[in-house]
């Protein structure tokens, strides 16, 4: 019976940890488990269950959580939202000059202006994206 309250706690916090993601709730899951596994075979008295709890928990939050956490605990490595857009390609929409000027990126509209202030990208032209500046994107034409 013991065994069955304490592998209860180990799904409970497996479960918290879903809402948290810091790791520290499922190494305390795995130290419910232990001690549902060990409580299962042999029939140790409550404080005897709290020690091993305590151990096994002990045990993975210093040893197996930093591991994980080097190992899973970085955000991506490619970049996402406008940091991955430069270096895509843009067709004009309408002719970008130092001032104004739409581009189509990514199936979306772009307001856009162009990096060299003497160039005047007509429309229907390929440019690439420089970098986004605000909402705006600076664009090139590579040669």
């Amino acid at each position: 019976m013991t065994a069955l309250i304490w592998f209860a706690a180990a799904v409970l916090l497996a479960g918290a940890e879903a809402l948290t993601g810091d790791l520290f709730l499922l190494m305390i899951a795995g130290g419910a488990l232990g001690t549902a596994g060990i409580t299962a075979l042999v029939d140790l008295p409550v404080w005897g269950d709290a020690l091993i709890f305590a151990a096994v928990s002990l045990i993975l939050v210093l040893g197996l959580r930093p591991f994980l956490l080097r190992r899973f605990g970085h955000p991506p490595e490619h970049p996402t939202n406008t940091a991955a857009l430069p270096g895509r390609h843009a067709t004009v929409l309408r002719a970008v000059g130092t001032d104004d000027g739409l581009v189509r990126l990514g199936g979306e509209d772009w307001t856009a202006r162009t990096l060299d202030p003497q160039i005047i990208y007509p429309e229907g032209e390929k440019v690439t994206v420089f970098r986004i500046d605000g909402a705006t994107a600076i664009v090139f034409k590579e040669f």
